[in-house]
């Protein structure tokens, strides 16, 4: 984890108190940061971060002396332009305003980090296979993702959800909440060792964390 000096260092360099106080209090309490970093910590390989929004994923990794290429593609054109704001100084880190159905090519690690519920079933299944396709041997794929189920986690997760899209800073709806099945099929057939476990940390969402790597 980081610490507050590290914290307070990357959200100065986002414009705003509102969006920097979101930034710090993100990377201080969202478990993801440290567990997708931990997980593809054991390769040395270009970073692809699918749906990365405004790139907190990239400077976290660049606070942890990870230097090492990294791309971060996003449909939502604002915050594209903020990410390549905050970033303008890292010359390994890019940002492109692209959908995920047109992923560029890439061999490396591949990061998915709470984006596939944005998308529709069929959709889904094509970004896992695609994704795959651009796992590197030795790297891996790392998803976060709402898992659908019967749990209260689940019903507070679609709350959160919605409301995050009434105060329009998530500007796409949900279309599908994938089971656990939904993500380990297409993945294992890609050829990739799949491993799923909860990454609820302090919050109340039913979060999972998708590991799926390639052999060297």
């Amino acid at each position: 984890m980081l610490g507050a000096a590290e914290l307070r260092e990357i959200s100065q360099r986002f414009p705003g108190r509102w969006l920097r106080g979101y930034v710090r209090g993100k990377l201080d309490s969202d478990p993801v940061y440290a567990a997708a970093a931990a997980r593809i910590n054991s390769k040395q390989a270009p970073v692809l971060d699918i749906g990365c929004g405004i790139g907190l994923f990239a400077h976290y990794l660049q606070a942890l002396d990870r230097h090492t290429e990294y791309l971060g593609i996003d449909l939502d054109a604002y915050k594209i332009g903020l990410a390549r704001r905050a970033a303008a100084d890292a010359r390994q880190i890019r940002f492109e305003q692209l959908a995920c159905e047109t992923l560029p090519a890439w061999q490396g690690h591949v990061i998915i980090l709470d984006t596939l519920h944005y998308l529709g079933a069929a959709s889904q299944q094509r970004l896992l296979r695609e994704a795959s396709l651009r796992v590197a041997p030795g790297a891996a794929l790392v998803i976060r993702s709402v898992l659908r189920d019967a749990s209260w986690r689940f019903r507070v997760t679609q709350l959160e959800e919605f409301l995050m899209h009434g105060v329009r800073w998530m500007r796409y709806r949900a279309l599908h909440y994938p089971d656990i099945e939904e993500l380990r099929a297409p993945l294992a057939e890609m050829g990739l060792r799949v491993q799923i476990e909860p990454l609820w940390g302090r919050t109340p969402f039913n979060s999972y964390l998708i590991v799926a790597r390639r052999a060297v």
